[in-house]
């Protein structure tokens, strides 16, 4: 009796999700959602675990989380999966956190060539262990043709070194006499940067209640909307996404001007 009040109570959620989704596509979609995936250490202390045992969590969560974007019609997922200052945290820790690229794309790459996601990856990849380095350029070859989603992950990526970077390289091209300083604007930066080819986020998520944005796409998320949760990010279901998504659609962007571009 038990178990089929819990099948009917799952059918129920999920027809939800599924009208969810439907009324969402009636409306304004992201094109681009940026998400740092925070509270994994916090989930796993809740639970007695080792931090590690959060981070293997939540990329189930990042498997739920791609399905549902994909679903909705998001053109671009960007996941903050590990930051030029979390070579701060502890070694095993650090280790754990090279390896679960390798056993995500590993495991769910047919999953993501038969649903038409394209693999990328923002970063400076040359600190990365070689064996990391190496699953994530097999995925982002292994999906190179596909023309859905995008699943971008951030891997060794700070944005104030991105914008470092940019920088040198736009000086560089200054000093050679390739450009003026006249010719140097949020064009030439935006072309510049990791993400020149991707559109910029319309909608920032953050999971685990910090409020902050810890040096991630500083430049880019300028006009973003920003959605905070306090759900940790191994909890983030697709009805935490969806409920991110709707309240984006209620929202009024300004983008500066004075009646601005309404979401719904």
């Amino acid at each position: 009796m038990l178990e089929k009040l819990l099948r009917r109570k799952n059918v129920e959620v999920q027809l939800s999700i599924t009208e969810r989704v439907v009324n969402i596509k009636h409306r304004t979609i992201p094109s681009h959602v940026a998400i740092i995936m925070d509270g994994n250490g916090r989930w796993a202390s809740r639970r007695s675990l080792p931090r590690i045992a959060g981070h293997h969590e939540g990329m189930k969560t990042v498997r739920k989380i791609t399905r549902i974007a994909n679903d909705i019609g998001i053109k671009v997922l960007t996941l903050y999966a590990f930051s030029t200052e979390n070579w701060k945290r502890p070694k095993i820790e650090i280790d754990f956190l090279m390896k679960l690229p390798g056993e995500f794309l590993t495991t769910y790459l047919p999953e993501l060539i038969e649903q038409n996601v394209k693999v990328e990856m923002i970063g400076d990849t040359s600190s990365l262990p070689i064996h990391t380095q190496e699953a994530i350029a097999k995925a982002v070859e292994a999906t190179s043709s596909n023309n859905g989603l995008i699943l971008n992950f951030a891997m060794n990526y700070g944005s104030r070194l991105e914008i470092v970077e940019t920088v040198k390289e736009i000086a560089q091209m200054a000093v050679s006499n390739q450009i003026s300083i006249e010719e140097i604007d949020e064009t030439l930066i935006n072309a510049h940067l990791m993400t020149s080819h991707l559109p910029e986020p319309d909608l920032l998520i953050r999971t685990s209640g910090e409020v902050r944005l810890s040096n991630f796409m500083l430049w880019q998320l300028a006009y973003s909307e920003f959605s905070f949760t306090d759900v940790l990010w191994p909890d983030f279901d697709e009805a935490c996404m969806l409920s991110a998504i709707e309240e984006f659609q209620l929202r009024n962007r300004r983008f500066g001007s004075v009646e601005g571009e309404k979401g719904v």
